[in-house]
């Protein structure tokens, strides 16, 4: 099967693109007819050989060497002089942060009709700010801790107690979040997270609380679930920790806990998942918190894909692709245009 990797995007995640698609290189090498599409801070797209996969032909910018494509109906295009070059297959929508996982490549695959793996726009919308997730969450019955909003440009206070969390509200990888434990430390983590958003996030931040990622996709009418994981971490995932985790391919250990509760992490990840994530592989976060289930945050394109959760990532992968959602095919017949036209004689 081809699969065309797309990462990069013009995002704070940029780097981290990049890395997952250089751990993935490695990981589906075997498997799949391999294809990596690069788009830069540009907004242009390049096609890198397979073995110039490393991060330096990045940060040194020699990617701009490599052949430029151009998007058409079902793929990618380059046009040289007497030469033309079509690149088709399916897409893996490889770009964390903005472009990828707020819609906008999702906009493009669309419209050009290129199948591919990720968020459609609805789930980018839902799960790129967090804000709407939380909206989102609560309506499909799932908890969510109590937060506030607040924007750099009101005059609201932040009425929690301490300690609590700051998070940018359209950001992953823990990039500009907070954890606040007195007053004298909230004036500079504010100034950080607005740095990045207009508009941050404050959460209680609850000591030593059991965390739970659970990864997966639903393929026809069953689901696919991966390993539940219990991160490791000190007060909580930083940026770092996340980074280095992004080139994870080795599988991780399962998370000692009941069928009961694995049980009920996987009924919250339907709720989430369903009728809206169909295409993407997705993770979610959880918390456990006195016995009940809270979600923490959804992850449209978890780093590396979240493949050390699974047995055979490379077969979810298959199984994922062979799946995808369909738009419906609207004809254009001008019927319409024509009963008019005719009435008027004309």
């Amino acid at each position: 099967m081809k699969l065309i990797i797309v990462f990069g995007g013009k995002s704070y995640e940029h780097e981290i693109s990049i890395v997952s698609a250089i751990t993935l290189k490695e990981k589906l090498k075997e498997r799949f007819d391999l294809s990596f599409v690069f788009c830069d801070e540009n907004h242009n797209f390049y096609l890198i050989e397979n073995e110039k996969l490393k991060a330096k032909y990045f940060s040194s910018y020699e990617y701009k060497n490599a052949l430029k494509l151009e998007l058409k109906q079902n793929g990618f295009i380059s046009k040289k002089f007497l030469s033309k070059l079509e690149l088709n297959g399916v897409v893996l929508n490889l770009v964390h942060g903005g472009d990828g996982e707020d819609g906008v490549l999702a906009g493009l695959f669309d419209f050009y009709n290129i199948p591919y793996i990720g968020p459609r726009i609805e789930a980018s919308v839902f799960s790129f700010d967090k804000r709407y997730t939380k909206f989102y969450a609560q309506n499909r019955g799932v908890n969510v801790l109590r937060y506030e909003v607040l924007n750099r440009y009101d005059q609201k206070y932040v009425s929690f107690e301490y300690p609590f969390i700051i998070k940018p509200a359209r950001l992953g990888s823990s990039i500009g979040v907070s954890v606040i434990k007195e007053e004298s430390e909230l004036d500079y983590a504010l100034d950080v997270a607005y740095e990045f958003d207009e508009n941050i996030l404050i959460e209680p931040f609850i000591e030593n609380v059991k965390e739970y990622n659970l990864a997966g996709c639903k393929v026809g009418d069953e689901y696919i679930f991966s390993i539940v994981e219990e991160p490791q971490k000190n007060e909580f995932l930083d940026f770092e920790k996340k980074y280095m985790d992004f080139s994870r391919d080795e599988r991780v250990q399962k998370a000692d806990i009941s069928k009961d509760l694995e049980t009920k992490l996987q009924n919250n990840f339907k709720k989430l998942y369903n009728g809206i994530f169909e295409g993407s592989l997705i993770r979610c976060d959880f918390f456990l918190i006195n016995d009940e289930v809270y979600l923490n945050e959804i992850n449209p394109i978890p780093g590396s894909m979240a493949n050390y959760l699974f047995d055979d990532f490379g077969d979810v992968l298959e199984k994922l692709a062979n799946s995808l959602p369909k738009k419906k095919d609207i004809k254009t017949r001008y019927e319409y245009i024509h009963s008019i036209s005719k009435a008027k004689g004309k």
